[in-house]
């Protein structure tokens, strides 16, 4: 009955349809929020936001459980990016060194994400896992 009105969109999909499957697609998505918004912002406050993105992408795949939901929002000169997981444990900074002074692999991540982030914020979600959601400056 209500075809005839039906038309097809010319809107592109929101981010937050369907969640990343790798990093290189999450900085995509981070990239593309900015090149439409047209902001004027330096390159490096760009790569800035794209290794927030690519950590908290990895972390939650390698760490979460996969990633469960992605959004990203460029408010103002600032990108937010929130990445959710199956996981209920909060990241942790590990340090760099073990308990016979030797480096570790890996551990970095997390202190990258809260170094370059103005606001970072780790939310529980009802249905388990969590939501962790970085603001990083565009200027």
């Amino acid at each position: 009955m209500y075809d005839k009105y039906r038309t097809e969109s010319t809107m592109a999909p929101p981010e937050t349809r369907r969640p990343p499957l790798r990093p290189a697609d999450a900085r995509r998505a981070v990239r593309g929020a900015v090149a439409r918004r047209a902001l004027p912002c330096p390159a490096e406050a760009l790569d800035d936001a794209l290794l927030v993105t690519s950590e908290l992408a990895t972390n939650a795949i390698l760490h979460g459980g996969g990633i469960t939901n992605f959004a990203v929002d460029v408010e103002g000169c600032a990108v937010r990016v929130s990445v959710s997981d199956r996981s209920d444990e909060v990241p942790v900074a590990e340090r760099a060194v073990d308990e016979r002074h030797r480096w570790r692999a890996g551990g970095r991540g997390w202190p990258i994400v809260c170094r370059l982030a103005r606001d970072v914020e780790v939310a529980g979600l009802p249905c388990g896992g969590k939501r962790i959601t970085a603001v990083v400056p565009l200027n």
